[in-house]
Formats: C-alpha cells, sequence, structure tokens
C-alpha cells in the first residue's frame, strides 16, 4: 500500500529533503544571501498543500510576478491569492514582508536618491506606474536637500483619470515632514501630454505647497516609454 502521507510519486515535501536543501535551515547555516528568491519567498508561505510544497507556490508566484520583484511588490493580496493553495493569510505575509523591504531602502540615508533632475524622479517612479492599465497619482517626498525620504500612492482610479485631492496630498506631506514633493500620474494612454485639467491641477498644488511651505519641484506625467516634465517645459 502507498504511503498516504506523500503528496505524489517521487516527489519530496520540504520535510522530507535532505537538511541542507531545506531553505530555513540554508538561512540558519549560509546566511539569507545564500538563498534564492524563491527559497526565501518559501520560508514566508511557510507550507505548502497536498499538491505543492511551498517552494512549489513560491516559484508560482514569481512566474505570476515574470520573475521580477518590483512586479511581485506591486501585486495586491487578491492577486497573490489567485495561486491555487496561497491563501489570505499567507498572501498578507507576503505583502508585509514586500513592504517593510520598500520601507527600509527608503528609509537609508546612504541609499537616499537625490532628486536633481526630471530624468531621476522618473527613474524612481517608472518601475511603479508605466505598465499600469488605471490612472495613478504618486508623491516623491524630498527632505530640504532634495534628497528621497519615500514615495507614496495617493489615489488610484480608471482609464480615463483618478482623483487628486490637493487636501490629501498634502497631509501626507505634512505627516511625513516633507520639505518639497514631486507630483507625478500615469497616462496608461501612452500619451504623455498634460490635459487641461492636469494644468489647472499643477497650478493649483504649486499655489498650495507655497502657502503650506512645501516645494512643488514639479509634475511628471508617465507613460510606458516616457514622460512629460512640467518643471522642463517651464509650466510651473
Amino acid at each position: 500500500m502507498a504511503d498516504q502521507q506523500s503528496s505524489s510519486p517521487g516527489r519530496l515535501t520540504i520535510r522530507e529533503w535532505a537538511s541542507d536543501d531545506r531553505p530555513r535551515e540554508r538561512l540558519l547555516s549560509q546566511g539569507a544571501g545564500a538563498l534564492s528568491d524563491a527559497e526565501l519567498l518559501a520560508i514566508l508561505i511557510r507550507s505548502g498543500t497536498v499538491q505543492a510544497s511551498a517552494l512549489d507556490l513560491a516559484r508560482q508566484v514569481l512566474v505570476m510576478a515574470g520573475n521580477d520583484l518590483g512586479k511581485l511588490g506591486r501585486l495586491s493580496v487578491a492577486q497573490l491569492m489567485q495561486v491555487k493553495g496561497l491563501g489570505q493569510a499567507k498572501a498578507i505575509g507576503i505583502a508585509a514582508a514586500l513592504e517593510l523591504g520598500r520601507r527600509r531602502r527608503d528609509a537609508s540615508p546612504e541609499q537616499r536618491v537625490r532628486i536633481t533632475t526630471s530624468a531621476v524622479a522618473f527613474e524612481l517612479l517608472h518601475p511603479l506606474m508605466a505598465d499600469l492599465m488605471h490612472e495613478e497619482f504618486w508623491l516623491i517626498l524630498l527632505d530640504r536637500g532634495n534628497a528621497v525620504t519615500g514615495k507614496v500612492r495617493v489615489s488610484q482610479g480608471g482609464m480615463h483619470g483618478t482623483v487628486a485631492d490637493p487636501k490629501v496630498i498634502f497631509r501626507e506631506a505634512i505627516d511625513r515632514r516633507a520639505a518639497g514633493v514631486v507630483l507625478a500620474h500615469n497616462h496608461p494612454s501612452g500619451r504623455a501630454i498634460p490635459s487641461e485639467e492636469d494644468v489647472r491641477l499643477t497650478r493649483k498644488l504649486v499655489e498650495g505647497g507655497r502657502l503650506l511651505d512645501i516645494a512643488v519641484h514639479d509634475h511628471l506625467i508617465i507613460t510606458s516609454t516616457g514622460y512629460y516634465s512640467f518643471a522642463d517645459n517651464g509650466s510651473l
């Protein structure tokens, strides 16, 4: 009679692997840097199902993200849960760990990027916004030396627009003690051209920033292939 605890013939669960091959044991003995992306993700997932080990699930999640950790960080809990065997608790754990990693990177003074040109701001936001099929509005938060202290999504909407409430925008800047901001939103249409509404909103935010002593350094319109800078075009 076959062993009913084995999930399938010829396949071992993580507990049945040699100890040197187990992600948790390898992390303890060799350090986190020795592990692959899939192995690190498997540690977060903790346990698998009858059909798939935690490592199998981790590989499926990475395939969903195109093996791109940047895209993985942008997957929602609901999207992660589309992987069979990845419940809400596991998906929340992955999302939380990725967010902590992003915050650690943004909070490290030695790694902070200074916004010296619109191109630098574009490079920071392009991975987050370029491939979206809906509009989102983001802020890059800056200190008085124009070093990045954080990035925050203010709102998201549909294919043709999103609401950018000045009160919400400046509350984020004030709460995070930003001395300046770079505004950005994407155009899923691929046209990096400001609308009349974009122009009016930019003027309103620049004026509001002056009243609050928060400098609005630029407003970028981001597409998959390029961007428009209000500052570069003398429109601030």
